[in-house]
């Protein structure tokens, strides 16, 4: 073979290629591998199991185009772009659970995606909701008719039930090792805890545990919801036909300005956030800065939380997103200790401005916060993604 015969790198034999494949150390290295040709992506299979779990990315709230989002890691400070238009600006993410998005339309449709293999899964629409009692098109501004608790009727636009009607959603397990999955939403005004299941049809309600709707995760096999005073309503989905809601009364009284549920490695924490307001003189308007966080491990034998000083070697992420833990010592250059957050106040979206500059990881040895890069007001909050294959 001559010195200047071109090399066909297609054409590498399939187990070179999976032995490459299985030295790649990060997700980002790997789908740019199988993204070189068809047959690199033969040789590479789809969920590899060599390598090491993700840190976190954050999923920005804009892009230059259409079809590309941009996906930011704290840990290396690497940015990567993916093509998903799926995430277009006219749909809103509604929260991310084990690598996947929720995003609602302005349409009545809801769907789960993997941003990273763009895998989707349908979920039942917002027509399905025990409480939306009818859905015109052409009712131009009055889509959609909405049933209140106190069994009042009232009108929202497209916009309005894409943005509003639905808080936070979250999935039990990951789409794609447990093919029956539960989904959880948070209603906003009603307050309201809705489920389905995997390939239902429509949604249910708990009615038990209305204004449960602080935060919710999935943790021993039931759904979790706390309210605003640290409360708990525990909902158990095993018995399909009769689920049920148990709740436990906290006798102490937890403040602060918002509430997350975590299962950290085991233990149930509530994380309170506290917010310090102020008056945005350019738009007229009330925005918020986080100033501190308190932790609390709930005692199942005192039924009350436990304030607790710190996590140790444990890293939270809150916001938009299914709340999660991860061990620090699993990431070389991550510091144990820390709470990673992004913007997730209803207030200022409601005024349609979007999130404030309240992005960043507070310290609780200390107290201090490091503030991410700014973003433009008039933008969706930015969330949380545990990037996945699978």
């Amino acid at each position: 073979m001559s010195d200047n015969t071109a090399v066909d790198w297609a054409d590498l034999p399939p187990e070179l290629l999976l032995l490459i494949a299985t030295n790649l150390q990060t997700l980002a290295d790997y789908i740019r591998f199988r993204a070189v040709c068809q047959n690199w992506r033969a040789a590479a299979p789809v969920t590899p199991r060599y390598l090491p779990r993700e840190f976190p990315w954050l999923m920005l709230p804009l892009s230059r185009t259409s079809n590309r989002r941009g996906f930011f890691s704290p840990l290396t400070s690497d940015l990567h772009r993916l093509t998903l238009p799926e995430a277009s600006i006219s749909r809103r993410r509604a929260g991310s659970s084990f690598g996947w998005l929720i995003l609602i339309d302005e349409s009545p449709s809801i769907f789960l995606i993997n941003p990273l293999t763009r895998n989707r899964i349908a979920l039942p629409p917002l027509t399905s909701f025990p409480n939306v009692t009818n859905f015109d098109f052409y009712s131009i501004g009055r889509e959609y008719t909405v049933r209140s608790p106190e069994n009042d009727l009232y009108y929202c636009n497209l916009k309005e039930m894409r943005d509003y009607f639905i808080k936070k959603v979250i999935l039990s397990h990951s789409p794609r090792s447990e093919s029956d999955f539960y989904v959880l939403a948070i209603l906003n005004r009603h307050e309201n805890i809705a489920y389905c299941k995997n390939g239902d049809e429509s949604w249910k309600i708990f009615d038990a545990a209305r204004s449960y709707s602080e935060d919710v995760i999935y943790f021993n096999d039931s759904f979790y919801a706390v309210n605003k005073f640290g409360s708990i309503a525990i909902c158990d989905l095993n018995d399909e036909i009769s689920p049920t809601v148990k709740v436990i009364n906290v006798r102490q009284q937890i403040d602060g300005d918002l509430q997350y549920l975590v299962n950290a490695m085991g233990d149930l924490l509530l994380v309170s956030r506290y917010l310090e307001f102020e008056i945005d003189i350019e738009h007229y308007l009330e925005v918020c800065k986080t100033v501190k966080f308190r932790v609390f491990r709930f005692d199942w034998n005192a039924q009350i939380w436990v304030s607790i000083a710190s996590l140790v070697d444990r890293v939270l992420f809150l916001g938009a997103n299914s709340s999660f833990a991860m061990l620090a010592s699993d990431y070389p250059g991550c510091k144990g200790n820390r709470i990673y957050f992004t913007d997730d106040y209803s207030g200022t979206y409601y005024e349609s401005i979007g999130g404030d500059h309240d992005v960043g990881v507070y310290n609780l040895s200390d107290g201090t916060i490091e503030s991410f890069p700014c973003y433009p007001r008039n933008s969706h909050w930015p969330i949380w993604i545990t990037p996945s294959l699978c």
